[in-house]
């Protein structure tokens, strides 16, 4: 099992997989208020006003996504290939830089820990198409909205936090967009938003948000994740879990109507109760294939709906990073999430921290188990 451990790295491991087990007030901005209390009490959850906060950035980083992917190519240089061969967009950065502009304001002390730094928005010339993406999502006011604040609030969460000094206590982690492959891709890909916090080596909280996610508690067969690819998108979720008050999710379109009255629309969030290898649903990386998986040796896959036999298991074919199939699994429309990486793969905190709290507290868990 990974425990909630010092979550600077997640050590690489060759299975990495889940499984079932047993406020502020909102800042008004010139588009939109967001209007988002907790599906329980205050009193039950000790880091509330982290994930209140978390849960409202997380939902206007969403909208950035949204405006950006509809320009995304219709504006040149805004798809950049990094060096790992992975792409990025203005929403990557755009993400990072409000992420941490308005959370450094509401909690100076709390460092953050994220994917991105400037160096490679400097020298693509990105500055100013994140400044304005930026824009009008922000609690500060656009005039005094400098280059150099949006350069040093990226930089603040970048890939350098073992200079930090002193570890610290508490800390964000952060992915501005898991499955930027999906992202750039088009509209109806799946992405995910995901921020957690740490404290003290444990994971408190989590938010994913997930702008083209089909709203839909039905979708649990293989032949519904594919019909993903012909549904209409920003129907969208938010999921949030706090450590002891379980997962929920709400829908980001009722978020985002500022006439809409949204106080007790949660729903809570249970992985799969299913306890047989063949009735389960699975998922893997893309980069995967079932036959590189050790499990390859007793079941052979199938991606259809047809009877699956003793010797077989039901794969979903989702799409995108890591969160998303994480959120698959603690929304229950997974079973199980499977990936395998190399001895010496680094694997980031941030592909999987919020992953790991949300779906622990689905009644889920995670684990970490070393094939030699």
């Amino acid at each position: 099992m990974i425990p909630a451990m010092d979550l600077r790295l997640l050590h690489s491991s060759p299975c990495f997989s889940a499984v079932r087990f047993p406020s502020p007030t909102p800042l008004c901005r010139r588009l939109f208020i967001v209007r988002s209390s907790l599906p329980f009490p205050n009193e039950k959850a000790k880091y509330h006003k982290e994930l209140e906060a978390a849960a409202e950035v997380v939902v206007r980083a969403c909208r950035l996504c949204v405006d950006v992917q509809r320009s995304l190519f219709s504006d040149e240089g805004r798809i950049i290939e990094k060096n790992d061969q992975t792409p990025v967009t203005v929403a990557d950065f755009g993400v990072q830089a409000l992420v941490s502009l308005e959370l450094s304001k509401l909690f100076p002390s709390i460092p953050l820990v994220a994917e991105e730094d400037s160096g490679f928005l400097r020298s693509n010339n990105l500055v100013d198409p994140v400044v304005s993406a930026i824009s009008d999502k922000t609690s500060f006011d656009e005039e005094s909205l400098s280059h150099a604040d949006v350069l040093e609030a990226i930089d603040r969460g970048g890939k350098n936090y073992f200079g930090f000094g002193t570890k610290p206590a508490t800390y964000w982690i952060l992915d501005p967009i898991d499955g930027t492959r999906g992202f750039v891709k088009g509209s109806q890909a799946l992405y995910v938003v995901g921020l957690s916090l740490v404290v003290e080596g444990e994971i408190m909280l989590g938010v994913m948000g997930c702008p083209n996610w089909v709203v839909d508690t039905s979708y649990k067969s293989t032949t519904d994740v594919q019909g993903y690819k012909n549904s209409s998108p920003g129907l969208g979720i938010i999921m949030v879990a706090h450590v002891g008050c379980g997962t929920w999710t709400k829908r980001l379109k009722d978020i985002l109507d500022s006439s809409t009255k949204i106080s007790s629309d949660w729903t809570r969030c249970l992985v799969d109760g299913c306890c047989l290898v063949p009735k389960a649903r699975f998922c893997i990386p893309e980069s995967q294939t079932w036959e590189s998986l050790p499990l390859s040796i007793l079941y052979e896959a199938r991606t259809d709906d047809d009877d699956i036999g003793d010797k077989e298991i039901r794969l979903l074919p989702t799409c995108c990073g890591s969160l998303c199939k994480y959120l698959m699994v603690a929304s229950g429309r997974a079973s199980v999430f499977i990936l395998r990486a190399r001895s010496q793969t680094v694997i980031k905190a941030w592909d999987h921290a919020v992953g790991v709290i949300c779906v622990h507290e689905a009644g889920g868990k995670v684990t970490a188990t070393l094939h030699l």
